[in-house]
């Protein structure tokens, strides 16, 4: 997919943050993770205390990719298949599982967006990761942070993704914006947040990862 076709809209601006500004916020970052800082680990137990959590957590990294456009920033998001077998027709990053031949969450999360996307590792400038997020659905997610350098061309997999679209982060980083829902799932009444954008409606673990991005960029604060 040609950049042109990607979906954007830039009606919402916040000039108080540029790429330099998030390089210097995420460098003095420190996010939970769960081997060491368990209290600050993420995830959908959260916001729902009786949710149990399956065994055997698998290990996963997505790619949260911000790109500077016309001296605004956005967040690079996919819409994910109906057909795929976890979080099917879900707004998502782009990532997925660990597998035995990468190096680690960083390479496993460049590795799977050049698969998913055709966005190359060239482009990305990885600056730093997000707390882990832990899903009902059995998956440990690192959210490994980067900025995206334009001009490139994306290729989605139409197997694994149906879209590609962006938010501007200043939406994003709008508390105003980071509702929370309770509703009937499959596997009973859960609690999420929901951040509805336009004519879409992201929720779930990428909310929660996208509520965990703004914390950290919120002007007087970091991570919480």
């Amino acid at each position: 997919m040609e950049h042109g076709h990607i979906l954007s809209a830039g009606q919402h601006r916040d000039d108080s943050l540029n790429a330099a500004g998030i390089r210097a916020r995420f460098a003095d970052h420190q996010p939970g993770i769960r081997s060491f800082d368990t209290e600050r680990v993420r995830g959908d137990h959260i916001l729902d205390p009786d949710l149990k959590l399956p065994p055997g957590l698998r290990a996963a990294a997505v790619l949260v990719g911000l790109v500077e456009r016309r001296n605004e920033l956005f967040v690079l998001l996919t819409q994910r298949h109906e057909g795929l077998s976890a979080h099917a027709g879900q707004i998502a990053f782009p990532g997925g599982g660990v597998e035995s031949g990468d190096s680690d969450a960083v390479h496993a999360a460049l590795r799977e967006t050049e698969e998913e996307i055709g966005l190359k590792a060239d482009r990305i400038e990885v600056i730093g990761r997000l707390d882990t997020y832990i899903t009902g659905t059995g998956f440990e997610i690192v959210p490994v942070v980067a900025l995206l350098r334009p001009p490139f061309e994306l290729h989605p997999d139409p197997r694994e993704v149906t879209e590609i679209f962006e938010v501007p982060l200043a939406f994003i980083l709008d508390p105003a914006n980071h509702r929370r829902e309770t509703k009937q799932l499959k596997n009973g009444m859960r609690t999420f947040f929901v951040l509805p954008y336009e004519t879409r409606r992201i929720w779930g673990a990428t909310a929660g990862m996208l509520v965990n991005l703004a914390e950290v960029l919120a002007p007087a604060s970091g991570a919480r």
